[in-house]
């Protein structure tokens, strides 16, 4: 690629926590939205865990992408204009579009985790049920959900076609990594919510986990799948990628430990066996991580080789 400009783009970690929380977060989001729109009433409380889980995490995100700007105390001047205050919004800018759709996301999430509390009684909320029920029930209700969880799929999509967008060897060379993300958000969704609900709502019923882990177990499938595209559509840059302990981590961590391995372990029995179902949640979590800090870290280490000619 001879005449291949890139600027290095010194993404480091608090990036690829943000990824990676991010995409925990919309996807537990949407699968409880799922549960409250088409499930049954009983399973109420495990779209509440997904609630409990995504707000906390979307706030969590927007401190993280706080810390990587240069100036992180002008924060703000993504969302305003420093000299009216007024609202800016740059539909050009992929900055401006992502801080405009976590901002987004989180007033949903937060008003989600708010009728979470009120529903389950915490903190004094419970005199609130009846108005937190408006948001998942009726006309109103649906059109809330939707919205909420489209906000949500963006975030998590958004991030693969950030890096889509760019100039740099491995982001640019694949369509697919928002793909791959998306299916990797809704796959760590899952298993955070199978994690939290082992340890806090362990009397969960176990039909409704069994449900869980099936959605799961397709999310994985469909994660290895894209995964298998992602390499492939790395053509010529894809042996020198497999070269690098990115690349070999995307392979072994993500593709074999964090996919595989729990896909397998999923088609057993996890009837009277709650540790493996943790086990499962854990290595997926796991594969989930490894497969931001292999794609974004990746990216970046073969600028050099890029720039060279591969």
């Amino acid at each position: 690629m001879e005449g291949y400009f890139v600027a290095h783009p010194d993404w480091e970690w608090w990036i690829v926590f943000y990824f990676f929380l991010g995409g925990i977060a919309a996807g537990a989001y949407a699968v409880g939205t799922l549960i409250d729109l088409f499930g049954r009433e009983r399973d109420r409380h495990i779209a509440n865990m997904a609630y409990y889980i995504a707000f906390p995490l979307v706030a969590i995100c927007g401190v993280l992408l706080i810390l990587d700007l240069t100036r992180p105390e002008r924060f703000w001047h993504m969302i305003l204009q420093s000299q009216t205050f007024m609202p800016m919004f740059k539909y050009w800018s992929p900055m401006s579009v992502g801080a405009w759709a976590l901002l987004l996301f989180g007033a949903f999430s937060f008003a989600s985790f708010l009728g979470a509390l009120a529903d389950d009684n915490r903190f004094g909320l419970g005199r609130f049920s009846g108005l937190a029920r408006r948001l998942h029930r009726g006309p109103v209700g649906v059109a809330f959900e939707v919205l909420g969880t489209l906000t949500g799929f963006f975030i998590a999509a958004y991030t693969g076609a950030l890096l889509t967008a760019s100039n740099v060897p491995v982001w640019s060379q694949s369509t697919w990594i928002a793909s791959l993300f998306l299916a990797s958000a809704a796959s760590t969704g899952i298993a955070a919510m199978l994690l939290l609900l082992r340890f806090f709502r362990p009397a969960t019923p176990h039909s409704s986990i069994r449900r869980l882990e099936e959605t799961d177990r397709y999310t994985m499938i469909l994660e290895a799948a894209l995964l298998v595209i992602f390499l492939f559509s790395l053509g010529a840059a894809l042996p020198v990628f497999l070269a690098t302990p990115q690349g070999i981590a995307l392979l072994v961590g993500t593709m074999g430990l964090g996919v595989l391995l729990p896909l397998f372990l999923s088609f057993r029995s996890t009837r009277g066996h709650p540790d493996l179902t943790v086990a499962i949640a854990l290595l997926v979590l796991a594969g989930g991580f490894i497969l931001r800090w292999a794609i974004v870290m990746g990216g970046q280490v073969l600028i050099p080789a890029e720039v060279a000619g591969l």
